[in-house]
């Protein structure tokens, strides 16, 4: 008897470790809820573009890094932190030719390009920065987000909204097979997002740029395993 009752605390005590013991006879449910809570940004993030062309490798590299620097300084003057800026994607190529009459393709010039990307904290001064930057040589914007910059309560509403979610849609379907809702299994997150982002993507040929920031979407989906009680 000793030996028999030995074995079945082992088996209760695996059950225990490696998952939740259901109760004899219960069968599950499991069920994903969604939610999400709108927000006004805070703050946005400006990608910008300095693309040069020259005869040679070395003057393009020159013009684009005094473009970009002149920019650079152009926003620390309007209020950017230097901890805000960050430059990117430096690239240098040669344009390559080729016509009817070339029997290989020849190199006529050179393009060379830098990205940059701004993050505004005061988004009244947002209009003007983008101007300031167009003004001293930025002749692309490559795409203009918002954000907070503190996401963690509007995500934590958010999650408390899915679970509200998970747990209505499986009371709706439980009910409607007969049974009841039992207590809660397990829960998972399966990730969330931010929506919308507005983008802006056009050369920048002209300042006074018109800027509407909106509200953000911040979302969040979980799985929710639950206990049918017959």
């Amino acid at each position: 008897m000793r030996k028999i009752l030995t074995v079945a605390a082992i088996v209760l005590g695996i059950g225990s470790a490696f998952g939740p013991v259901l109760a004899e006879g219960a069968g599950i449910i499991t069920v994903t809820g969604e939610g999400m809570v709108s927000a006004a940004p805070d703050m946005a993030s400006i990608s910008l573009g300095v693309t040069t062309l020259a005869d040679t490798a070395a003057e393009a590299m020159a013009q684009n890094n005094a473009s970009m620097q002149a920019v650079m300084d152009r926003l620390a003057a309007a209020g950017i932190e230097p901890r805000d800026l960050q430059t990117s994607n430096l690239q240098l190529q040669p344009n390559w030719v080729q016509d009817d009459t070339m029997q290989t393709p020849e190199i006529r010039g050179y393009t060379a390009s830098n990205m940059l990307t701004a993050r505004v904290r005061d988004l009244a001064i947002l209009g003007s920065v983008v101007d300031a930057a167009v003004k001293d040589g930025a002749n692309t914007l490559n795409g203009l987000s918002f954000e907070q910059s503190n996401p963690k309560p509007a995500q934590s509403q958010a999650r408390q909204s899915a679970i509200k979610d998970a747990a209505g849609k499986a009371t709706e379907l439980v009910t409607a097979a007969g049974a009841s809702l039992g207590k809660i299994v397990s829960i998972s997150e399966n990730g969330g997002y931010v929506s919308p982002m507005p983008m802006l993507k056009a050369a920048m040929d002209e300042a006074s740029v018109p800027i509407a920031s909106g509200e953000i979407g911040i979302s969040a989906q979980v799985t929710v395993v639950f206990e049918i009680v017959q």
